[in-house]
């Protein structure tokens, strides 16, 4: 159980209004960014398939949000991928990575349109420049939550992302989402990997422009 305050209502009162510079290791995530080469590694009726893709991720900052004394940063981000010969949408995913400075806590939302979200979470310093998340489907508050067909015949028991920032500035992240296929017996890891170049800087969130 993590340790709270009894006050419960009071929010901080030196709130800094620049989310940009208050987000830790996730400042370096910023802005509008492209993958050229990613690898998308997923179930098939007979094994694994291996499907190349592109995707585009922009994070742009949202504004300090509190719960009572809490306070976070974050950024909202949305995940565009399709395959390099296909002009439809192969993935798409939408959420916030936010960052709590007092307990050095980062914590990843999303949502896709299959039907499924999760909230992850992992710990790192300010200037971390690789940092690891998880989420599980037995976690209350980090869990994994999917509508009844992906229950049935794809269930998500374990999802983890690490991200690496390399010198040049580009980022990597390495996902494995662990499914329990109907009809295997032995858990199937869902991977994917991308390494992401940036097109385009942040916009600086509402408060920070006021």
């Amino acid at each position: 159980m993590e340790h709270y305050p009894d006050d419960i209502y009071t929010e901080p009162s030196d709130v800094d209004v620049d989310t940009l510079r208050n987000l830790g290791p996730l400042r370096a995530l910023a802005g509008v960014w492209t993958g050229r080469r990613g690898l998308d590694v997923n179930p098939g009726p007979d094994g694994e398939r291996r499907q190349p893709f592109i995707d585009r991720i922009e994070l742009q900052p949202s504004d300090p949000q509190t719960n009572g004394p809490q306070l976070l940063y974050g950024l909202r981000y949305h995940q565009h991928v399709f395959k390099p010969d296909a002009p439809e949408t192969y993935h798409d995913q939408v959420g916030y990575w936010l960052w709590e400075p007092a307990t050095g806590t980062i914590i990843q939302t999303l949502a896709i349109p299959r039907g499924q979200i999760a909230m992850a979470v992992g710990h790192a310093a300010p200037d971390a420049r690789d940092f690891t998340l998880q989420a599980t489907a037995d976690d209350p508050s980090f869990g994994i939550r999917s509508a009844p067909f992906l229950e049935y015949a794809f269930r998500t028991v374990e999802y983890r992302i690490q991200v690496t920032v390399h010198p040049d500035g580009s980022w990597t992240y390495e996902e494995d989402t662990v499914l329990q296929v109907r009809g295997r017996a032995e858990p199937f890891h869902h991977t994917d990997r991308s390494t992401l170049t940036k097109v385009a800087e942040p916009t600086p969130n509402p408060l920070a422009r006021a």
